[in-house]
């Protein structure tokens, strides 16, 4: 993982704001996407979502879900065949998702080699009610150097908070530590290290292969179940039982 002090203290630089464009450009392209299809469908005569007004098995609705825009604010779990050590029983919570490629977080990973409170001695934060033995995550194997906060989406960074859905957003600048030391930050939050990315069609491809399974996002899950029962729980929404799942279980 490197030096922690080095990982905490990048939080705030440049490339923390490059990839809040990256992610923002995603949002972009998917709200333009979402403004064209509702276009063709007033010129086509299509439903209000932008399909033709057609019946789909269950099947054809789960190939045009995973072939679209529709893992934002969703979570991916890893399936027990995952053939990638670092995914090995992951929860990512997902927070882009185009043609263009993935980002999410990983939420159920703690890094052992440096708490909040020691996050927050590195920015001079360590006040009296500031976080204490509370996790950092290993977020995923991209850019581990840059810190990440998933939270609830009624705080609002004036910086950089992305909407990730499902109640989560995501915010990448220092305000957003400074304002939970302060008590005024946001009623939940996780910080994270590095993220879990993805090129065009990446990911499509892992979930094809039963590589994960796509679930629920919900506070519940992120903030409120310990880092080592958040899979079991994230299947059991599915209606999976952990110990009866195998690596070749189909798409859920």
């Amino acid at each position: 993982m490197g030096d922690p002090a080095a990982k905490a203290n990048s939080l705030s630089g440049e490339r923390i704001a490059a990839f809040c464009n990256i992610v923002a450009r995603f949002h972009a392209h998917e709200r333009a996407r979402g403004l064209a299809a509702r276009a063709r469908a007033a010129h086509l005569g299509q439903d209000n979502t932008g399909r033709r007004i057609v019946k789909k098995t269950p099947n054809e609705a789960q190939e045009r879900d995973d072939a679209g825009m529709a893992l934002a604010g969703k979570v991916l779990i890893a399936m027990p065949g995952m053939g990638d050590p670092r995914f090995a029983g992951a929860v990512v919570l997902m927070c882009a998702h185009s043609p263009e490629g993935a980002m999410g977080i990983i939420v159920n990973k703690p890094v052992q080699e440096m708490t909040m409170r020691e996050l927050f001695e590195q920015f001079g934060l360590a006040k009296e009610g500031a976080p204490s033995r509370a996790p950092l995550f290993f977020g995923g194997p991209v850019e581990t150097g840059r810190g990440f906060v998933l939270h609830t989406d009624e705080y609002y960074s004036g910086l950089s908070s992305l909407e990730v859905g499902a109640g989560f957003k995501m915010t990448a600048t220092q305000d957003i530590l400074e304002d939970i030391a302060a008590g005024r930050g946001p009623r939940s939050a996780l910080v994270a290290l590095g993220y879990s990315g993805w090129g065009p069609g990446q990911l499509e491809g892992e979930i094809a292969q039963n590589g994960w399974l796509i679930g629920e996002a919900s506070e519940a899950l992120v903030f409120d179940t310990k880092a080592e029962g958040i899979w079991a729980r994230a299947l059991k929404t599915l209606g999976i039982d952990p110990l009866t799942l195998s690596a070749t279980a189909g798409h859920a």
